[in-house]
């Protein structure tokens, strides 16, 4: 047997494996490390979240990314370089948090590595009838591996799409082995740059959940800071507290077609984004609009539109408890209106499953990268076909740790 093979098989027969999930989301403020400690697969998968840390991006990171993200012309030398760039320095803070943490590398039996998308296209979203789904993340795996010493899995959504899906949301996967609960109906709201939910029927079977995106999370109120504040994001609401929702630009903001499209569904700011907002503005004679009454439309925007798809799936008079995660449950002024538009349903954090709602996703994807070597295949695909798959692609590591830290 090849050593590398022989490596995995020792792996997946481990009573339980470290893995460390990174995560780094369309927010791009940092990157989202989660060392679990996970026991068995499938049904049977336990996690215990050992530490977690969010390194934030430096400016210069920031921009590289930017200068390619979410753009439909973009030039190939710098996507090249950038796919290798940001596996480094996601290598180099592995390395330094795990030193932080006082924890070798070869304690760590797999990396789960989302990478960083730069553009998702759904089929909805793009015209061109010979394509399918698509939907790219740059960060490569093999640099990730190398450059800590483990064995990384990556590349996760390629699978989901080949099996007929559109690669997004994957929290389905991780939000049903982690989550599902006996008695209690529980929807599990994560608001990023875009926003989705997992609805777990009590005692749900795999093909009875759903999981959709509903629409813009925090990425258009974000997009508005840093254009205007030089800001990563509406820190507490502060900025859409000052203004007065305009119901002209949020009727015209809501006859976007995306959100008469059947659930389950997927976007991403390829579609939602300041040109979105500046052609609604244009349309509706409100160029003039101050910036913070932009801002308070956008937050009841993002809720409305949440709801919406809440009940487009959920039967109105169906009890179930709200659990939130991602940046935009901080945020104050989206947390009011959903419970003014959903005033019967009671609304908590992550934190009350014993998930923090920081680490969710990051956690989820060290799920993903455990089913892969040690679970059982999943199902995934459209409403139509389903079929069982497991996701992501495994980079072998060098024979030995990295030498030094990079």
């Amino acid at each position: 047997m090849h050593p590398n093979i022989h490596q995995l098989y020792q792996i997946a027969n481990k009573p339980s494996r470290k893995i460390l999930g990174l995560m780094s989301g369309t927010s791009m403020d940092g990157l989202d490390i989660a060392l679990c400690e996970i026991t068995g697969g499938g049904l049977n998968t336990k996690v215990t979240l050992l530490q977690f840390a969010t390194l934030a991006y430096d400016n210069n990171m920031k921009e590289q990314i930017l200068s390619v993200f979410s753009k439909e012309m973009v030039p190939l030398e710098k996507l090249t370089l950038l796919n290798a760039w940001i596996a480094t320095q996601h290598a180099k803070m592995v390395n330094e948090t795990l030193h932080t943490w006082n924890i070798p590398n070869t304690e760590i039996d797999l990396i789960a590595s989302h990478g960083q998308t730069i553009y998702h296209a759904p089929k909805s979203l793009h015209p061109h009838d010979e394509f399918e789904n698509a939907t790219l993340q740059i960060g490569d795996g093999d640099h990730i591996a190398v450059k800590t010493g483990i064995i990384t899995i990556s590349d996760f959504r390629q699978k989901h799409i080949a099996a007929g899906g559109e690669g997004a949301p994957l929290a389905l996967f991780g939000d049903y082995l982690l989550c599902v609960d006996t008695i209690e109906n529980r929807l599990l709201l994560n608001i990023g740059g875009i926003a989705n939910y997992t609805y777990l029927p009590a005692n749900a079977k795999l093909n009875e959940v759903c999981s959709t995106d509903t629409g813009p999370g925090n990425t258009m109120m974000d997009a508005y800071m840093r254009k205007h504040y030089q800001k990563p994001y509406d820190k507490d609401g502060a900025i859409a507290q000052e203004g007065k929702v305009n119901n002209v630009l949020l009727n015209k903001l809501l006859e976007e077609a995306f959100f008469a499209l059947e659930i389950p569904k997927t976007i991403g700011p390829e579609l939602f984004n300041i040109a979105f907002v500046e052609k609604a503005l244009l349309a509706t004679g409100l160029t003039q609009m101050k910036v913070p009454d932009i801002m308070a439309t956008l937050a009841l925007f993002t809720a409305t539109t949440i709801v919406d798809a809440i009940y487009k799936w959920v039967p109105a008079n169906e009890n179930f408890t709200l659990y939130t995660s991602g940046g935009g449950m901080h945020n104050p002024v989206i947390m009011q209106h959903l419970k003014k538009l959903m005033p019967n349903i009671q609304i908590v954090s992550s934190e009350k499953m014993g998930i923090p709602p920081d680490a969710k996703e990051a956690i989820l994807f060290a799920v993903l990268a455990n089913e892969g070597v040690a679970g059982a295949p999943m199902l995934a695909g459209n409403n139509a076909t389903k079929i069982p798959i497991t996701m992501g692609k495994i980079k072998r590591a060098k024979v030995k740790p990295a030498d030094k830290t990079l």
